[in-house]
């Protein structure tokens, strides 16, 4: 008799751990894929910005603007631009060596009300132009 019930229990008991372990599976699984659809979303995001700003393969501008757009005399603001897919880019009123580059600032000091245009051209010859106006008041 005490052998059928210890035979009994050792079934019981085995099943309990396969039960046990089908848990801890399961729960692994559904994490790793949970990472998975993470690692894929992260992915996707990091794509769509490589093509928003290397993709097209045409000029643009990251940035172009300065910290203060209204100044008085005597003062100064940064001004800082970025531009991509370009190989030489040109800032005028000169204000340093422009340069092709994601982000750059430079320090200005405007007399009067200027407003600095960025030129870019590529590889192909072909330009593209942003302007910005700096007021002195």
């Amino acid at each position: 008799m005490m052998r059928k019930i210890l035979r009994y229990t050792w079934i019981l008991v085995a099943i309990a751990a396969l039960y046990v372990a089908w848990i801890f599976y399961s729960r692994h699984e559904r994490e790793a894929s949970a990472e998975a659809a993470i690692a894929r979303q992260k992915q996707k995001e990091a794509q769509r910005v490589d093509n928003l700003i290397f993709g097209s393969g045409e000029i643009q501008f990251t940035t172009f603007g300065a910290d203060n757009g209204v100044l008085r005399p005597g003062e100064s603001t940064e001004l800082c631009y970025g531009v991509v897919n370009a190989v030489r880019v040109e800032i005028d009123p000169p204000i340093e060596q422009a340069k092709p580059t994601y982000h750059h600032c430079v320090e200005i000091a405007p007399k009067k009300t200027t407003t600095y245009t960025i030129k870019a051209t590529d590889a192909k010859g072909k330009t593209k132009s942003e302007s910005l106006t700096i007021q002195v008041r």
